[in-house]
């Protein structure tokens, strides 16, 4: 049952019989990231882009196979005195380990006779330069397409290009990607996931369960279990907390710090962790309309914050690490995670964060740099002086000697201007919400959430 209410019906075949190095040798295919996509419509509505959407109609059925296939005749639709015969595949199904590769392969060739270009930063984003300052970049997940423009005619003119390679749904101004909903209300442009929401909450039975104002209890860290592994109990936690992961993955950074933190122990979950996993889902309730909020208006440009929670975690004694990129004054990529290994001082802490926020900087300003945008120093903010001071002079400390080489990549890109460090206050920095519990409503308009009505 299709979003739309359509039912489909597909022909899969058994790719789970298929043998590695017979049948198939790679079956990775690249797809657009979330952030990525995100940081697309946050330009679209700085720069004002006009964006129109495509659904490629069984797109797998493109794909060309580079290996020798059969599959038995489907039951029900065997060749009469021909059931003995089986079936040569010239091209993909669905089911096939390497169909989404054989797919990808398709598409961006025939792209390139378009004249779009594959970004060397973001395999899913494509993009043409036209005459003058015009450019159409391409986002693509699979069979779903969004095409982004200064110029309309520009781009249903590539559309209708686009169209006359495979079959398309022709979508017009999109609704939704990738389960998350799209709405241009003037300048700004609104994402949520609702309608996802809705099912999760209904799939926990909880339609009628009463609201948290925070996604965990203050102070609260989830423990090891150290009981035998439950079959029933760890299929039921997985369900909850795949389902959160796909939230905070998409629209919800407020829930990024209590879905992270319990997924340590999907393996082997225990009663309580189950109970703190729909404790989020009780937040999720009272805020199930948040959206995500771009504002064109705002003119506002790149900015990171980074933070750090030293030695949170009291079992592991392991630090937790947040971080987020904000544009058009809401998020397009945040990060919280616990450390991989234990620091002896809250400074090294916040510069082990700063660091991995750094990485992330120079990921989006070689993006960016590929679609033509010149960039000054990015500004990141920390609340923490000592790791300030150690990122920005290439200085040898007792305290930062041991700590591995590659987080000292930052002093490298500071000395470039590629990116600048400033101090901000610990008590009024957004990125705390990404280390540890707190009032969520204390952040909401730094982060770009916002209620339908536009209040914060």
């Amino acid at each position: 049952m299709k979003l739309d209410g359509h039912k489909k019906a597909r022909l899969v075949v058994k790719g789970f019989s298929q043998v590695k190095g017979l049948d198939f040798n790679q079956v990775f295919s690249p797809v657009v990231r979330f952030e990525t996509v995100r940081l697309m419509l946050a330009l679209a509505a700085l720069e004002n882009w006009y964006i129109t959407g495509l659904d490629i109609q069984s797109a797998y059925l493109y794909g060309k196979l580079n290996k020798e296939i059969y599959m038995e005749q489907p039951k029900g639709f065997a060749v009469p005195r021909q059931e003995h015969k089986v079936l040569r595949l010239w091209r993909a199904l669905y089911g096939l380990k390497q169909a989404g590769l054989a797919w990808w392969c398709t598409l961006n060739e025939s792209l390139k006779e378009l004249r779009f270009e594959c970004l060397k930063s973001e395999a899913g984003i494509f993009f043409c330069k036209k005459k003058g300052t015009n450019i159409v970049i391409g986002i693509i997940y699979i069979d779903d397409a969004l095409f982004c423009s200064p110029n309309k005619a520009v781009v249903d003119a590539i559309k209708v290009q686009f169209m006359c390679k495979w079959e398309c749904r022709d979508l017009g101004e999109p609704n939704e990607f990738l389960r998350m909903r799209i709405t241009r209300k003037g300048c700004a442009i609104h994402l949520d996931q609702c309608t996802y929401l809705q099912k999760v909450i209904e799939r926990c039975s909880m339609l009628n369960a009463k609201s948290t104002s925070t996604p965990l209890l203050a102070g609260y860290y989830a423990t090891k279990n150290t009981e035998p592994v439950d079959a029933d109990l760890c299929s039921h936690f997985q369900t909850v907390i795949g389902s959160l992961l796909y939230l905070m993955l998409g629209t919800r950074p407020d829930i990024a710090f209590a879905v992270t933190h319990l997924l340590r122990h999907a393996m082997n979950p225990s009663q309580d962790h189950l109970n703190k996993a729909l404790y989020i889902c009780h937040y999720l309730i009272g805020t199930s309309t948040y959206s995500l909020v771009y504002n064109g208006g705002s003119g506002a440009g790149l900015i990171a914050c980074t933070d750090s929670d030293w030695g949170s975690d009291t079992t592991s004694c392991l630090s937790q690490t947040g971080f987020y990129l904000k544009l058009a004054d809401g998020l397009i990529s945040w990060t919280s995670r616990a450390q991989k290994t234990i620091v002896y001082s809250s400074t090294e802490a916040e510069y082990m964060a700063l660091s991995d926020c750094a990485r992330q900087v120079t990921w989006i300003r070689s993006l960016l740099g590929e679609l033509s945008y010149k960039l000054k120093a990015i500004p990141i903010c920390g609340d923490n002086q000592g790791s300030i001071f150690m990122a920005s002079n290439p200085v040898m400390e007792p305290r930062s000697k041991h700590l591995d080489i590659h987080y000292h990549g930052i002093r490298e890109s500071v000395t470039k201007g590629n990116m600048e460090l400033f101090f901000i206050d610990g008590a009024e920095n957004p990125a705390d919400l990404l280390t540890k519990n707190l009032p969520c409503k204390k952040f909401r308009a730094q982060l770009g959430l916002q209620f339908p009505s536009g209040s914060i």
